[in-house]
């Protein structure tokens, strides 16, 4: 089939992003915007808008019935849904289905088996793939308890329907299980409506680490290589990379070749990631599979050369995949920093305000993937954060050496983020030398986040006043910024 009109199901950095790979193929583009939300980058450059309607900007991105009634009014005939929102909901994609719109993604049935990671756990063990040691609720929920201490301490406790990290929880000792139990199931209700849990070892300084994969849904898969994600707070990842710093070239093929073996056994279509956890001892074991575009994958585009969006498209559009396995390599070194309006040293509190002026890092080597607008305002209605900076290098230190010049770079008034606690991070000689977990962040959380010097308030007022000699010097901040090596906000 051919895509002539797409419906991008979202909001921010990604819907700028998928709209520009649509409008190089030639397709004709719609963007969803909220009665209260102000205009994105997204909505300047598609074809058309289509206002949604809700008690909450959050509810209308939510909302099945409108945005498939929307699709059907303007005529798209296929829908891209970015990530997070509706993107790995099954029943939004049996609705496009039934309503003969494409969805850019995998079929609903797929979908409805990943997204449940109990049914996701035990299909990857079944084919041999590997497991942590577990123990599943729904197999025997009477017994759930005393066979979750017979997996053994330190036991991570998870929601089935879980993601983001929301309702997970580490037990070390015995006397504490079943409070954690407890509290895990209300969030898992909580957050997802379904307080189903199991339990697996907790592997200690583990790192994440996830391939991306894409199958055209005929059987066939490839892999785009691996990510490293570790430097995650509270589960969530912040910071980016490829290649992982801890992999062996034969390590790295064995993750990989695995992450496809499980795509290929649930004939998987269109862009997808698989992610494990990887031990101290070079042991890996299945986490969970999300089967959508990640944030993160622009790092992978820039070591692969690879558009994972319009690869998405073709596959949606029956043309299957672009490239076979040999001809995908990795070249160089990429990382991203997701910047967020947010306080590092306010235990992370999001942070609101209008945006009094924007200037965003450029050069060699350096991507931004932007979900805001100089003059626009940072509410608490969405995600906080505001957009991703991408840096190529030829090598980890060089990467390394771009990204803190470009966050040293980001200018942004008005708001609080965390681009200086990103600098710490990078400039942290555990992070140079590769020798982080997912637990880094936490335990170096007293260097991390140490207050620096603020000037913001200052250049605020600046920017505030109406003289236009005053006006004028603000605008030259962007380049005092950059002589004064950047600020920490």
């Amino acid at each position: 089939m051919t895509i002539s009109k797409l419906l991008v199901a979202n909001r921010g950095e990604i819907a700028a992003r998928v709209v520009r790979t649509a409008r190089v193929k030639g397709i004709k583009t719609a963007v969803l915007r909220h009665s209260s939300e102000q205009e994105g980058p997204a909505h300047l450059i598609a074809d058309e808008v289509v206002t949604i309607e809700g008690s909450t900007p959050v509810a209308a991105y939510l909302d099945i019935a409108q945005i498939v009634e929307a699709a059907q009014r303007i005529g798209a005939d296929a829908v891209h849904p970015g990530y997070g929102f509706l993107s790995e909901n099954a029943a939004f994609v049996a609705a496009l289905e039934k309503a003969g719109i494409t969805f850019v993604g995998p079929t609903s049935e797929v979908i409805d088996l990943m997204g449940d990671k109990i049914r996701a756990r035990a299909f990857v063990e079944e084919r041999g793939f590997p497991v942590a040691p577990s123990a599943i609720e729904d197999d025997d929920p009477a017994t759930f308890v005393e066979r979750s201490r017979t997996v053994g301490y330190p036991l991570l406790i998870k929601p089935s329907a879980g993601g983001g990290g929301k309702g997970m929880r580490v037990v070390r000792e015995d006397g504490a299980l079943e409070a954690e139990i407890d509290t895990a199931r209300r969030e898992g209700e909580r957050y997802f409506g379904d307080g189903r849990l199991f339990v697996e070892r907790y592997i200690e300084r583990p790192r994440h680490i996830e391939v991306q994969v894409m199958g055209d849904g005929q059987g066939n898969v490839v892999h785009f290589w691996e990510r490293e994600c570790s430097i995650q707070r509270r589960f969530q990842k912040i910071i980016e990379e490829t290649p992982s710093p801890a992999l062996t070239a034969e390590q790295r093929d064995e993750i990989c070749e695995t992450a496809a073996g499980i795509a290929r056994a649930v004939n998987y279509r269109g862009a997808g990631t698989v992610e494990f956890i990887y031990a101290q001892d070079g042991s890996f074991y299945f986490l969970e599979m999300n089967t959508r575009l990640q944030v993160e994958h622009p790092v992978t585009e820039m070591v692969t050369g690879f558009d994972l969006v319009a690869e998405q498209l073709r596959i949606a559009a029956g043309e299957g995949l672009s490239a076979a396995q040999a001809h995908i390599a990795q070249n160089g070194h990429s990382i991203e920093l997701r910047i967020c309006a947010e306080d590092a040293t306010q235990d992370f509190r999001p942070a609101i305000g209008d945006i009094l002026l924007l200037d965003e890092p450029r050069g060699e080597g350096v991507r931004v993937d932007s979900g805001i607008l100089d003059g626009g305002k940072v509410t608490t209605d969405f995600d906080p954060m505001l957009s991703k900076l991408i840096v190529h290098g030829r090598n980890r230190a060089e990467a390394i050496a771009r990204a803190r010049e470009a966050v040293q770079n980001y200018v942004i008034l008005g708001v609080t983020t965390n681009t200086g606690y990103l600098d710490t991070i990078l400039a942290h000689p555990d992070f140079a030398s590769g020798d982080v977990s997912t637990g880094f962040l936490a335990e170096q959380a007293d260097t991390l986040t140490a207050p620096g010097e603020d000037v913001s308030d200052l250049l605020m007022a600046a920017a505030a006043l109406s003289d236009e000699r005053l006006v004028s010097d603000v605008m030259q901040i962007p380049e005092m910024h950059r002589k004064m090596g950047g600020w920490r906000n």
